[in-house]
Order: C-alpha cells, then sequence, then structure tokens
C-alpha cells in the first residue's frame, strides 16, 4: 500500500491531565503525544529487550488462561476471513500467559513463525498491579460517568484489520513500534465494510487488504487513502482518537504490547447505535425511496437535530420522551419497544 501522506498531528505535554480531549473529540482530530507513558516500567522493560518486558509481564500475571488468536504462518499476521468471507483465517485458544509468551519467544528467528496474539483482555482482572504501576494519571473525572476501561494486547507481528469502535480511544504503545491508519467516519463507503457477521474481533472490518489493494474490486479505496491518516507510534507514544474513526492496526516488532483506554461519555442506561441500525435494516432499508426520505427528515428532527429541539415547544409535563432521557425514561421506552418487537 501507498502510505497516506498525510500524518497525525504530533506535541509534547507535560502530563496525560493536559491531553486537550475536547480539541480531539470536537475537532475530530487524532493525536499523538509523545513519549507521554516513556516512564513506565513496562515501556522501560522492553526499551531493555523483549525478554525482559516478558519477564516484567509474567511478574504481573493473574495466573489465568488467557484468550489468544493463532495464524498459520501464511497469514503473515494479517487477522481475517477465509476466502468465503464466511469463517475466519485463524483460531481462538485458552493458554496461560507463560505458554502464549514462550511460542511468541521461539519464533523471534523464524521467518515463517505463526501469528499471535493476545487481544483486549482486562487490564486489571488478569494483570494485577500492572495498571497501577503503569499509570497515565488521567483525571477520571474527564471521562463522564464510567470510568475508562483499560485492556492490553500482546503478541507478536499482527495486523488488525481496519474497523471502528464505539467508544473514544486512548492507546498507549507500550512494546515495540505501531503504526495505526485512520480513516474519518465518513469514509465508511470506501472502506468496503464486510458482513456484520461473523467478524474477525467483533466489529465489522473492511475487506480491502492494504498491503495489496485490488483497485479493480474496491475503486472507491483510492478516495479513503487520501482522507487517511497515519500514526506512527515508538514505545512510550500515546494516541488519542474519536470513537467511529476506522483504523487499521499493525504491531511491526517480533514482541508488541498495547495499552488502551475505551471511554465513551455516554449515560450506562443509553443503548448501543448498533442496536437502532440493526432495527433500521429490519424496519427501514427496503422502503421506498420517497419513504425513505421522509423517514430520514423525522431522524434529523428527532434525533440528529439539537437534543432538546422536538421537545421546546412542549410544556415540560407533556415532552415524555422528547425531554432529558434518564434511567426511569429510558427503562419504560425500552419496555414500549420490546413490546411491539414482540409482536
Amino acid at each position: 500500500m501507498t502510505t497516506p501522506a498525510r500524518k497525525v498531528l504530533e506535541t509534547t505535554i507535560p502530563s496525560a491531565r493536559s491531553i486537550p480531549f475536547e480539541a480531539v473529540l470536537q475537532g475530530q482530530t487524532p493525536m499523538i503525544f509523545k513519549g507521554l507513558a516513556r516512564a513506565w516500567p513496562l515501556v522501560r522493560a522492553g526499551l531493555e529487550s523483549p525478554r525482559a518486558a516478558m519477564d516484567y509481564l509474567q511478574a504481573n500475571d493473574g495466573g489465568g488462561r488467557l484468550l489468544a488468536y493463532v495464524g498459520q504462518p501464511e497469514i503473515k499476521g494479517r487477522f481475517f476471513y477465509d476466502d468465503s468471507r464466511t469463517a475466519m483465517n485463524f483460531r481462538a485458544e485458552r493458554a496461560a500467559l507463560s505458554d502464549i509468551l514462550q511460542r511468541i519467544e521461539a519464533g523471534f528467528d523464524q521467518a515463517d513463525a505463526p501469528s499471535l496474539y493476545i487481544g483486549s483482555t482486562d487490564l486489571d482482572a488478569c494483570f494485577p498491579g500492572l495498571a497501577a504501576e503503569n499509570d497515565l494519571g488521567l483525571d477520571v473525572e474527564t471521562f463522564g460517568p464510567q470510568p475508562p476501561l483499560a485492556s492490553i494486547w500482546i503478541g507478536n507481528r499482527t495486523v488488525a484489520a481496519a474497523h471502528y469502535d464505539m467508544s473514544n480511544n486512548i492507546a498507549v504503545c507500550a512494546v515495540g513500534h505501531r503504526r495505526f491508519t485512520l480513516f474519518p467516519p465518513d469514509q465508511v463507503a470506501n472502506l468496503y465494510p464486510g458482513p456484520l457477521e461473523p467478524t474477525p474481533g467483533g466489529q465489522v472490518v473492511s475487506l480491502v487488504d492494504f498491503d495489496a489493494p485490488d483497485f479493480d474490486r474496491h475503486p472507491r479505496f483510492r478516495d479513503a487513502l487520501a482522507a487517511a491518516q497515519v500514526a506512527d507510534l515508538e514505545p512510550g507514544d500515546v494516541l488519542v482518537y474519536p470513537a467511529l474513526w476506522w483504523h487499521q492496526v499493525e504491531a511491526l516488532d517480533p514482541f508488541n504490547v498495547l495499552v488502551n483506554y475505551w471511554w465513551n461519555a455516554a449515560p450506562a442506561f443509553m443503548d448501543t447505535p448498533m442496536n437502532t441500525l440493526l432495527h433500521g435494516l429490519l424496519s427501514l432499508r427496503d422502503r421506498p425511496d420517497f419513504e425513505k426520505q421522509g423517514w430520514k427528515a423525522l431522524f434529523d428532527y428527532y434525533l440528529f437535530g439539537p437534543a432538546d429541539q422536538a421537545g421546546a415547544h412542549l410544556p415540560e409535563a407533556a415532552r415524555g420522551a422528547l425531554g432529558p432521557m434518564d434511567l426511569p425514561k429510558a427503562r419504560r421506552l425500552r419496555a414500549a419497544l420490546l413490546d411491539r418487537l414482540n409482536r
């Protein structure tokens, strides 16, 4: 793939409390904070050697069997579909951390080593003590009603196909080097999303092979590349980007560790918008175009305009679900929806 020319904005700040979250999220501007986690013990161990990083992880191992993903050498680290697009080109298994690390280390000198990674593993549950020793010092009040979910990713040279997450992300490159190729949400059609299910990791992924794009099959991918941004991360660098941005993630060294923090400011009682999308497939997609345009106007009015727009002209007592949402209203609305769906 021709690397997109546009680089993610890089800067340095004195501490994580100086991260300009408003600029990143409201401005839809991913940012790299160079060396922000350089003092982490995990980062320092990785700079010493892969073995030192592995020893550090094992010293913090909670002892459980972790979910690992294993691919044969021929997938070249790209965890994806098989040719049918109905099954994966890798397998999942449970194993002890020590076993996984030994297998990764055994492949250091092999040009055709199997691809192997532990993905999205709860940091506190599986690596007790590690989070306290490797702490960004984030101001938790910044993140709304729920604290960020901290996860760890461990593996060799792997590629996570371009996908989006429904939460904002703080990604800490702890060991090894990583490349994120980022696309704004409006590039969805140009990325040729795959099936809604099954998916390689729980989210829809782009079907384009970034290393060898087939522009005859995926011609609009040229437009996606023109809108892309690349983040090349060194150990200790921190990347922050908004929810719903598509991102391909490449782990570039024989041993790599990423720690990330997902967060979303939405209250816990709110449903995931993916449920709305799925219900839209059921109720809207195949209607005549003139009807869909009418529903689009209604959605713009009730959902995508200002939150108080639809109820502003009504007496407060008459607003119901058109007024500010809270837990009791959410429960009543959910019950009404379930009653309608179970017809």
